[in-house]
């Protein structure tokens, strides 16, 4: 129908002409109250950010002669924050003449993808780009820990 008939029809039921569509043809449009469609549409947008999830990315640094106890340390912080559901960036850093061992970077890196293998999937592979090698991780579905409380026993 034409615009003038939809818009007589919407002021004789006291409702406003509301256009859905506009980009269709025709455009669609719908007789409705204008204050309940747009308090509608806010109602759907703040549900639909109360469900989404935000992922962070935290990252680790290393050095080519990092020392097996600080990459334990690391480890325990990078599966804390796997299980908390943040993506992990691992980059290895070189210094100066340190560029000639990438090769202990990449070793690092592997042992890195080796012990947080049960509870990640590699994202991005391992490169080197200027004077660091990243790798980045991400949490593997359903590895979030659920917290149960302790069953009491009765007398």
């Amino acid at each position: 129908m034409s615009p003038d008939e939809a818009l007589q029809i919407a002021r004789k039921q006291g409702l406003d002409l509301i256009e859905i569509v506009p980009n269709a043809q025709p455009p669609v449009c719908k007789v409705m109250d204008f204050g309940k469609y747009k308090y509608e549409q806010s109602k759907k947008d703040r549900i639909q950010r109360k469900h989404q999830q935000v992922t962070l990315l935290k990252e680790l640094r290393f050095h080519p002669n990092t020392d097996d106890h600080d990459v334990e340390f690391k480890l325990r912080h990078a599966r804390k924050f796997l299980d908390d559901g943040h993506k992990v960036k691992a980059t290895v850093v070189f210094k100066g003449r340190e560029m000639t061992y990438t090769d202990q970077g990449r070793v690092i890196l592997a042992r890195i993808v080796e012990a947080l293998a049960d509870c990640s999937k590699v994202d991005q592979e391992a490169k080197l780009e200027g004077r660091s090698m990243t790798l980045i991780l991400a949490p593997e579905r359903g590895t979030k820990k659920k917290i149960s409380k302790p069953k009491e026993s009765q007398p």
